[in-house]
C-alpha cells in the first residue's frame, strides 16, 4: 500500500469529533460534479458516478496524443485540442463493467468524420513516448487514428494509450510516494470547490466555467478555498490526501469552447492568489494556485463497490490552519 505523503514540516490539525448533526458527523461539502478526461488535453465527461482504481478515476487520462518524437501534445501548444470531443459508451462508468469488441472510445471535432476507437486494446506498440519527465512505451492505436489527429492539428500525430501491463509513472516521491498515473500532469485527482470558482468570479468582468481549470472532483457547500487547507478527507468511506496545491499554467486561459486563449483568468489569478499572496515562500511565489491534488489512500484490494458518486457526502478529517503550511 503507497505509504503518506511526507511532513514537509505541515501542521496537520485533527477535525473535532464534536463536529456532529443529530450523532453524526458534519459534512463539510458535497461531491457536485465528477469529470473524467478520457484523452489527456482534449474536452472532458461529465459524469453521475467514476470508478476508483489505484491510478486515478478508470479512463481518466488513459490516451495521449503524440508529435512525430512521441512527445506529448496538450492544450498548452495545441489549444485546438479543447475542442475534440470524446465519448465512451454510458456503462462505461458502471461497476465490473468490461468493453467488448463492440465498445469504442468515440470521438468528433470540428470540420472532422466521427472516429471510433476499439476500446479493446492495440496489438502495436509505440516505444519512446513521453509527457513531461516520464518516457516509456504506449499501446499505438494505429493509423486510422494517427491520421485523424494528424488531419485535425495540421503535423504528424498518433494517438496512444498508457499501457498498464508494462509501464509504470510514478507521483513524485517528495509528496505522495509509492503513488502511480497515468498521463496526468502530475497526481491521480484535482479538487476544486465551487466557492473558490465563484469568489474567481467575483473578480472577473465576464465569469468562466469550471471546465477551464480541469477538476476531476467539484465540490459545493464549503467556503471558498477550504480546499487549500484540506490535507485528508472521506468521500462514500474512501479517504484522499491532499498532497499539494495545484499551481496554474495557461489552461485555464484557453476558452474551452472555442479553442482561443485570452489574458483571464491568470491575470487575475496574478493577483489575489499567487504565491506571495497567500503567504508561501520566496520560491513558490510567482506561481498561482486554485485547487489541491488528491491521492487516494486506501487500498482497493478485496473492496467490492468502488465508486463515488455525484451527491457524496466530504468529510474533512485532516487540515492545516492556512495555507501558506499547505504543500506547494
Amino acid at each position: 500500500m503507497p505509504s503518506t505523503p511526507k511532513d514537509l514540516g505541515k501542521k496537520n490539525l485533527l477535525v473535532k469529533g464534536s463536529r456532529y448533526v443529530e450523532g453524526k458527523p458534519a459534512m463539510d461539502a458535497t461531491v457536485a460534479s465528477i469529470f473524467i478526461y478520457p484523452i489527456k488535453s482534449c474536452r472532458g465527461i461529465s459524469v453521475s458516478q467514476a470508478l476508483l482504481t489505484p491510478l486515478g478515476f478508470r479512463w481518466d487520462r488513459q490516451w495521449l496524443v503524440v508529435n512525430s518524437k512521441g512527445r506529448a501534445y496538450t492544450q498548452r501548444v495545441q489549444p485546438k485540442l479543447a475542442l475534440v470531443v470524446v465519448e465512451l459508451p454510458m456503462e462505461a462508468f458502471s461497476e465490473d463493467w468490461e468493453p467488448s469488441a463492440s465498445s469504442y472510445l468515440v470521438i468528433k471535432g470540428p470540420g472532422m468524420s466521427q472516429l471510433k476507437v476499439p476500446l479493446s486494446k492495440p496489438g502495436q506498440v509505440a516505444d519512446g513516448v513521453s509527457v513531461w519527465e516520464w518516457c516509456g512505451s504506449a499501446l499505438d492505436e494505429g493509423d486510422e487514428a494517427a491520421k485523424w489527429f494528424s488531419d485535425y492539428l495540421g503535423r504528424p500525430s498518433r494517438l496512444v494509450r498508457f499501457n498498464t501491463a508494462s509501464e509504470t509513472r510514478p507521483v513524485d516521491p517528495l509528496y505522495a510516494s509509492g503513488h502511480r498515473i497515468m498521463f496526468s500532469d502530475g497526481y491521480p485527482f484535482l479538487l476544486i470547490s465551487q466557492g473558490s470558482l465563484d469568489a474567481l468570479n467575483g473578480h472577473l468582468k465576464e465569469p468562466i466555467p469550471i471546465n477551464r481549470f480541469r477538476p476531476n472532483i467539484f465540490v459545493d457547500g464549503c467556503k471558498p478555498f477550504s480546499e487549500d487547507l484540506w490535507t485528508e478527507i472521506k468521500i462514500n468511506n474512501f479517504t484522499f490526501l491532499g498532497v499539494k496545491l495545484c499551481s496554474r499554467c495557461k489552461v485555464p486561459s484557453i476558452n474551452q469552447d472555442t479553442g482561443i486563449a485570452g489574458p483571464e483568468p491568470s491575470e487575475t489569478l496574478k493577483q489575489f492568489r499567487s504565491g506571495k499572496v497567500i503567504g508561501l515562500t520566496q520560491k513558490q511565489q510567482e506561481m498561482t494556485y486554485f485547487g489541491q491534488n488528491l491521492v487516494l489512500k486506501d487500498s482497493l484490494a478485496g473492496v467490492k463497490v468502488k465508486v463515488i458518486k455525484v451527491g457524496d457526502p466530504v468529510y474533512v478529517t485532516k487540515m492545516v490552519s492556512s495555507a501558506s503550511e499547505a504543500a506547494v
